[in-house]
């Protein structure tokens, strides 16, 4: 993934553009990078610092303002294991300033509100109300400022001896949109884009334009209003941090368990939660996160469809992002076969209605790891200057971009519209925040947010089945008539029914799963050898109904194979079935039928036909058991790589509810019998 191309070599054009337009609101990011190895603060607290002391660049200004830097954090930033030494220093002056990160809560006995100060460790500290009224972030995750501490102690006070004088938040005070529009224009998208990297600290000679523009997607959450996204993908590609270290108007909630009350609203305190505080809530390692009330996931659908919740009697409108982040621990092409890409996220947020609120979903995999070369050392805007911006940003929208070049094409339904709307918003608010974009600005942003979109209906297609089966996405440009459609990269390529003709007696079904759970697709692959009639059974583990549908098939075949082939003689043999459950799915009941036909072509010698799925099952007397779910086993099938599909004649009457693209994927057969089905399985007429 990462870039092999000339341009790996540093722009320093770049730089200077940004410091002739951007004059002040400027860092040069390796400063934070020798800074930050020194204080575990987030970045855009050191930037603040280096953003007042070394926006410039002339060496000398630069070299004073890191020692200013330098010496304000060690005289002023607590660390942690210093934290006894800071305090008895307020003691004995009497008062100091501080940099920590500071919590409020109320104390409802006194009726005062108190501080934490996470580094310091102290509880209890007493702040005006004036200033918690002011920054009510405080009382939610807490904010990072410059606090001018007093110490006070008399016999018998009930609060702590250490008071908070003043407070002020690590934030720009002011934000001028009209510089950041008339500087915009000097730059052309490729080097803006490679503005907005550098600003979060990446290099971008490194990456290719594509994970450029995923890079740019995990932005869009802070410029667009409730904005639902989610990416997945291995370990140290940096996923969350955007959501930590970049802005202070985001949160990052770490897996685990969370409230209703914590995160929308507290009912007994009356209170707003985390959505109504912050602009992005961001979810790291979404496999662990849980909540205590049982209306929690059904909560959080409702605020993510419409952007309000309902607690008591109130509706309540906020207007936070949500994004999810969390690790794959396979391989995107099997976890593509086999199950789902959503497949990290706990149980009970497995629901297709709560993916359906998804906007759009980043492919983590497509990101290389970061590397220490993955980090600039080139000018980037100061990112407290970058976080303001964006949040003015929120403000605006520019959905209806899309409208004036393009139409969406037929498979997008509404909350699809609504999806790349949003995406398509997002991007072009970053790339072109002067609404000074053309045509194919547009048109790049349109295809990413069609994709990214597609890429969670794939999945709702294989958790929800039929419901969202309208998954070819396109466009239609206005002037043209042109439709294009766009498609996902990780859904081509390899399938789990291979090409060409395969061993005999191997055979493909897609049926219900142990305890009717979803539909998957089964492959039985049967061993013949000398013998007396014997049959062995694996891959079923301890499913006594699954073994007996496949004992029941074999007592056919040992009564019936003479019919499909007077050569045939069931008992010289031994056979063994192995059944592979290639969705996961449990073991199923419904290989009767599927079992007779393996062993058929295995004592045979006969292939079935290539990439055939035969569908259906039987009773021991030879009855017929029309398919359940037949549309849907058709799409499974059709995911899997079949091109054949077999199908019972009492099926015949479902076929009205299969999508007509669908139905035509397919060179299908029917058969009356076990006997017909084995014959048209092998290709005998």
């Amino acid at each position: 993934m990462t870039s092999t191309s000339e341009n790996n070599e540093t722009d320093t054009s770049l730089d200077e553009l940004l410091n002739q337009h951007f004059g002040g609101k400027v860092v040069r990011k390796d400063l934070t990078k020798l800074v930050k190895e020194g204080a575990n603060v987030p970045v855009y607290v050191l930037e603040y610092l280096l953003g007042n002391y070394c926006a410039s660049n002339d060496p000398d200004i630069i070299k004073d303002g890191l020692n200013t830097v330098k010496k304000v954090l060690a005289d002023n930033y607590v660390r942690p294991d210093e934290a006894e030494k800071v305090k008895s220093t307020i003691r004995e002056r009497g008062s100091l300033k501080i940099i920590d990160k500071v919590t409020v809560t109320l104390n409802e006995k006194r009726d005062v509100y108190e501080a934490l100060l996470s580094n310091l460790g102290t509880k209890g500290v007493e702040i005006p109300t004036g200033t918690v009224k002011k920054y009510e972030k405080l009382l939610a995750g807490g904010i990072w400022s410059i606090i001018t501490m007093q110490y006070f102690f008399e016999e018998g006070q009930k609060g702590s001896p250490f008071i908070i004088e003043e407070l002020k938040p690590i934030q720009m005070p002011n934000m001028d949109m009209d510089e950041l529009f008339e500087g915009r224009q000097y730059f052309i998208e490729d080097q803006w884009i490679d503005v907005l990297l550098r600003s979060c600290g990446y290099e971008p000679t490194h990456f290719e334009p594509r994970v450029k523009m995923h890079l740019l997607c995990r932005m869009v959450p802070l410029v667009e209003n409730n904005f639902n996204v989610c990416e997945l993908g291995p370990r140290n590609t940096g996923k969350s941090h955007i959501y930590k270290e970049i802005s202070p108007n985001s949160i990052l909630v770490s897996g685990g368990q969370t409230t209703v009350a914590n995160l929308f609203y507290n009912l007994a305190r009356r209170q707003v939660g985390l959505v109504g505080l912050w602009d992005v809530v961001a979810f790291d390692e979404v496999a662990g996160i849980s909540f205590k009330d049982n209306d929690g996931v059904q909560i959080m659908k409702d605020y993510m469809a419409s952007g309000s919740f309902a607690r008591g009697r109130d509706s309540i409108n906020a207007y936070a992002s949500m994004v999810f982040v969390g690790n794959i621990n396979q391989p995107v092409d099997t976890l593509v076969k086999t199950s789902h890409l959503l497949a990290p996220f706990p149980e009970a947020m497995i629901d297709s209605a709560f993916f359906d609120r998804f906007h759009g979903y980043i492919p983590g995999w497509e990101i290389p790891k970061m590397r220490p070369e993955f980090f600039t050392d080139q000018y980037g805007l100061i990112v407290d200057y970058f976080a303001e911006w964006v949040r003015e940003m929120r403000k605006r929208n520019f959905g209806d971009a899309i409208n004036k070049y393009f139409r969406l094409g037929r498979d997008l339904n509404q909350r699809d519209t609504i999806a790349v709307k949003h995406t398509v918003s997002g991007l072009l608010k970053l790339l072109y925040p002067n609404e000074k974009f053309d045509k194919e600005a547009v048109r790049r942003c349109l295809e990413y947010a069609l994709e990214s979109r597609r890429r969670v209906k794939e999945q709702l297609k294989k958790i929800g089945g039929m419901e969202f089966y309208d998954v070819h996405f396109s466009y239609i440009d206005l002037e043209t008539s042109e439709e294009k459609f766009i498609s996902v990269l990780e859904q081509g390529g390899g399938t789990l029914i291979p090409d060409g003709p395969l061993n005999p007696g191997v055979i493909h079904t897609v049926a219900t799963g142990g305890g009717g759970s979803h539909l998957g697709l089964y492959r039985l692959e049967t061993q013949v050898t000398a013998g007396n009639s014997s049959l062995k059974m694996s891959g079923l583990g301890s499913n006594s109904k699954a073994k007996e549908a496949i004992r029941v098939g074999f007592d056919y075949f040992k009564a019936n194979a003479g019919s499909v082939s007077a050569s045939v003689k069931v008992g010289d043999h031994d056979y063994h079935l192995h059944i592979v459950e290639l969705h996961n799915t449990g073991p199923t009941a419904a290989m009767t039928l599927t079992a007779f036909i393996a062993l058929c072509s295995a004592v045979m010698g006969k292939p079935l036909q290539s990439q055939m799925v035969v569908l259906g099952s039987m009773s021991l007397g030879g009855n017929i058991i029309p398919v359940e779910n037949l549309a849907e086993s058709l799409q499974v099938a059709h995911d899997a790589g079949a091109k054949r599909v077999l199908l019972p004649m009492a099926s015949v009457s479902d076929i009205p509810t299969i999508p007509g693209e669908l139905f035509a994927k397919f060179q299908t057969g029917f058969y009356s019998d076990p006997r017909d089905a084995a014959f048209k399985a092998l290709g005998v007429e």
